[in-house]
């Protein structure tokens, strides 16, 4: 294999962004190819950005954080603001390089679609980009003809077992989630679950956020949306189930009845790699698989009374338009309200539903539709406040 593309970090200090790191230098010490890391994408974590800037000679930084910004001290060239990093892009990125979308939540689209538009690759860690605008995204990647591949593991597990079949060939698809801290428990018992308790992930190490998601299962809902629009199927056709081993990743059922399913540790250096690496597969970066634990895997159904997110998600993607975005926006702001302290854990849910109710979807046009929807959202979800905590 030659020498790899250029990579465009986005989202370099989060987990995924820093196991991308480790894969790069990975691949460069194996011989697969270079690989060198152009920029780095952060939203405040100005500590860690000057150490991977010393570690990867990134040559241009982007700070989401203006007032962060301000303290860098860095040899990069800086671009600021919550438009920075899509600048960044656009000036910087060329046709064949890689951009690693790692970035939390929807601030990530604007530079995922500059990513496109300069011909990269798109590495896809974030799934509220597909969310809130698959619509736009996913036709301006075909037109450009630009691969978008996912790193999120279970999506990772469903390209990987469908190898290029076509949607007409597929029964459905199936990702599976641990389960999160709250598995096996009602919905009434974890109402009043505290932020350390939410946050307390049995098997992966993310980001605050994606981790509140993972106890709501928010995030298995946002994965469902995700994977409509990577792999083109309807709603009824997209499922998740519980695995807390968090060893399978995904299966594929195809209309003649066979299933293929992907496995591996929980190690998000795999997908990175993947993604990173694709068609061809090098010596792993990550986990090896350790076959004592194949000893013992469970799967159960879905709480859907006690985890009510993935339901929001079937009936988003029914509705298309502005539906995702409604539901993203609204579910960032909760999930901000609740490490806030400032709501209670079942409150995120209800805050959710009531957004996702009372904003009406209506089609997407342009990224402009996109931003009207996520601030209706966000702003319902900021009314409403008050009346809950009132009523704690």
């Amino acid at each position: 294999m030659s020498d790899g593309p250029r990579i465009f970090l986005l989202g370099s200090t989060g987990s995924i962004g820093c196991n991308a790191i480790e894969v790069a230098e990975h691949l460069r010490r194996d011989g697969v190819g270079e690989f060198p890391i152009a920029a780095l994408g952060i939203g405040s974590n100005i500590d860690l950005l000057a150490e991977q800037e010393a570690r990867t000679g990134a040559a241009f930084v982007s700070i989401a954080s203006t007032e962060r910004a301000s303290q860098y001290r860095g040899d990069a060239t800086v671009y600021t603001g919550p438009d920075g990093a899509a600048e960044m892009v656009r000036r910087h990125a060329r046709s064949g390089d890689i951009l690693i979308a790692a970035v939390v939540g929807s601030a990530g689209i604007d530079a995922v679609m500059a990513g496109i538009e300069r011909g990269c690759r798109i590495a896809l860690a974030n799934k509220e980009t597909l969310v809130a605008a698959g619509s736009l995204v996913m036709p301006a990647a075909r037109a450009a003809g630009v691969d978008v591949l996912p790193v999120d593991s279970e999506h990772s597990a469903i390209f990987q077992c469908l190898h290029g079949d076509p949607p007409r060939a597929v029964e459905r698809i199936v990702l599976t989630a641990s389960g999160g801290p709250f598995r096996g428990r009602s919905r009434e018992d974890i109402a009043a679950a505290t932020i350390d308790e939410a946050l307390a992930h049995p098997t992966w190490t993310m980001g605050r956020k994606i981790t509140i998601d993972s106890a709501t299962l928010a995030n298995k809902a946002l994965e469902i949306i995700e994977a409509h629009w990577l792999f083109g199927l309807p709603a009824e056709r997209i499922d998740a189930i519980v695995h807390p081993q968090s060893i399978i990743h995904g299966f594929v059922e195809f209309v003649d009845g066979s299933v293929l399913a992907q496995a591996g540790p929980p190690d998000m250096r795999t997908p990175i790699q993947l993604a990173l690496t694709w068609p061809e597969r090098t010596a792993a970066s990550g986990r090896q698989m350790c076959w004592e634990d194949l000893r013992s895997l469970e799967f159960s159904p879905i709480d859907h009374e006690a985890f009510p997110m993935i339901g929001l998600a079937w009936d988003a993607i029914r509705e298309g338009g502005t539906s995702g975005t409604v539901l993203n926006a609204s579910n960032e702001a909760a999930v901000e309200a609740f490490l806030d302290g400032r709501i209670r854990f079942g409150d995120i849910f209800t805050l959710v539903a009531g957004a996702c109710k009372a904003i009406r979807s209506t089609k997407v046009g342009t990224m402009e539709d996109v931003r009207v929807a996520d601030y209706a959202a966000r702003q319902w979800i900021a009314e409403q406040l008050p009346s809950v905590v009132a009523q704690e």
